[in-house]
């Protein structure tokens, strides 16, 4: 396989308009009030104004210092030594409840310094978030808490609406791509144990999702068998997007995948029964994550006419529109209880840095 030479020029098909607009503006300057960290942002998002005049956010829980070193990722390594920001549940559960999403995506940083490598801290915000707003729909975007199980089950049952944990990259690839930490076979387990514990819990609507980077050296066989052995976990759905290189020092770029054959990762996962799949070179993990939840729900429910484009996109539109005005009443009314306009910020305390020494894994 030819590698892309290091200075290539993206292809056409990789180029997109600066986002911009009142929606992105005033969201922008509403996080920074709020004292929000987002990942479309800090990740320069390609799909960040898409996503953000969909009502849907990705923030980053647990701080900005992975314990892990993959070779895809800009996040800082290092050693958190067990620091934990106590009053972090409460605060972003406050702020994002005052904030006019309808879908926000909490994602973390591996934290291998933690027991529970931060599960209870994700689990607390997305119950207390749940508490203030019933009408958003939460996903946690997770590591794979080192294989302990109960931690995925802590994750779980603070019942977000979706459960998202990545398998990054292909089998083969995984120990040149991902941590020594990670494996391709304990991601497959998380995945499996999170749709067992749902089902155990009865919340049968909580849907599974994974993400797959392509580019890295992947073959296209490859790709549809780790599309195959996610489903055989009970994957629901599945996002595939471009491996773009984020400094010189990260994992090369082997080569730019072409639409056409995104189209053809999107027909086979399909084929393969996932609810939905979301498949093309500007994909992310957290693609436009309402609109993508909204049509695997449709599809698995049957509410969407499979043979009718138009009609799907039309059911899809008319929900998302239904849900944002909903999530603007309902921020309304939580500002309101908490006697602040709405997106301003709390009278608060600096946060207090916890060195939780009970919870530092030796």
């Amino acid at each position: 396989m030819t590698m892309e030479p290091r200075f290539a020029p993206k292809p056409p098909w990789l180029k997109v308009r600066a986002p911009g607009g009142d929606t992105y503006h005033g969201l922008k300057q509403t996080f920074r009030e709020l004292d929000l960290h987002t990942v479309c942002e800090e990740a320069r998002c390609p799909n960040v104004g898409e996503c953000w005049r969909e009502g849907t956010a990705t923030v980053m829980l647990l701080g900005d210092v992975c314990t892990r070193g993959c070779r895809f990722c800009a996040v800082t390594t290092g050693n958190p030594r067990g620091a934990v920001d106590s009053r972090e549940p409460e605060h972003v559960a406050r702020a994002i409840a005052r904030l006019d999403l309808q879908y926000v995506v909490m994602t973390m940083v591996n934290r291998d310094d933690l027991l529970d490598g931060g599960a209870d801290h994700v689990g607390r915000t997305v119950t207390r978030l749940k508490d203030l707003r019933p009408d958003i729909l939460i996903e946690t975007l997770v590591g794979d808490f080192c294989g302990h199980m109960s931690s995925v089950d802590i994750t779980v049952d603070a019942k977000p609406d979706v459960f998202a944990h990545n398998i990054e990259t292909i089998r083969r690839l995984t120990r040149t791509v991902r941590d020594v930490r990670s494996s391709y076979e304990q991601s497959l387990l998380v995945l499996e144990r999170a749709k067992t514990r749902a089902k155990t819990n009865e919340n049968t609507k909580q849907l599974t999702k994974s993400s797959i980077m392509v580019g890295l050296g992947e073959t296209d066989d490859e790709v549809v068998e780790a599309m195959r052995d996610l489903r055989g976990v009970g994957v629901d759905v599945v996002t595939i997007g471009q491996y773009l290189r984020p400094t010189p020092k990260h994992h090369e770029v082997v080569r730019f995948v072409h639409p056409d054959t995104f189209a053809m990762y999107e027909k086979e996962a399909l084929s393969m029964g996932f609810s939905y799949a979301a498949s093309g070179p500007l994909v992310r993990s957290s693609y436009r994550a309402a609109e993508v939840f909204l049509r695997s729900l449709l599809r698995a429910e049957g509410k969407v006419d499979e043979a009718s484009a138009e009609l799907n996109d039309a059911t899809v539109k008319a929900e998302l529109e239904e849900r944002l005005f909903v999530a603007k009443r309902e921020a309304a009314r939580v500002s309101a209880a908490f006697g602040v306009p709405a997106g301003a910020l709390d009278e608060k305390p600096n946060p207090t840095l916890v060195p939780a020494s009970s919870l530092v894994r030796r």
